[in-house]
């Protein structure tokens, strides 16, 4: 079943055949299957309704897939934006190539959380579920960051 949207969705359980936590350093990744996350973070945001987070999702199946939504019972609202010649757009899906990855850094692809429930600290986590085209969802524990927290992955 394909996601009309980016926005959250509110409230209900689901049952996840894939769990995964983002890893919060700069390197070292965490897999249970074709799709793995690696170095998910939020970093502190300035503003009390609103933040962006970074990730790397790496698919190591020969199909592709795609990203169709984002959710979080604890942020608020998930969207996915891409950045394409210094425009920020909201989109409402994005490909995981087979064999390679889809990379949310500062000034491309990223996720914003909107009208958020509560402002979020440097040293809490914030949980988010990954929805896909043909992957189970996927849940990711990223790690709140300082304001001016760099990976050295470059995102």
């Amino acid at each position: 079943m394909r996601r009309p949207s980016l926005t959250a969705a509110a409230g209900g359980t689901l049952a996840l055949s894939l769990v995964l936590a983002g890893c919060g350093g700069d390197s070292g990744s965490d897999s249970g299957g074709a799709l793995s996350v690696s170095d998910a973070y939020v970093p502190q945001p300035v503003s009390d309704d609103m933040a962006a987070g970074f990730l790397t999702i790496v698919n190591d199946s020969g199909t592709k897939d795609e990203l169709t939504s984002v959710t979080s019972d604890q942020a608020g609202e998930v969207t996915v934006h891409e950045t394409v010649g210094g425009s920020m757009e909201e989109v409402q899906d994005l490909p995981v190539p087979a064999h390679g990855q889809l990379v949310f850094k500062s000034g491309g692809n990223h996720l914003m959380f909107e009208k958020l429930k509560r402002k979020p600290k440097q040293g809490q986590t914030i949980s988010v579920e990954l929805h896909f085209t043909k992957s189970a969802p996927v849940v990711v524990k990223m790690p709140v960051k300082s304001a001016t927290y760099t990976p050295t992955t470059g995102h």
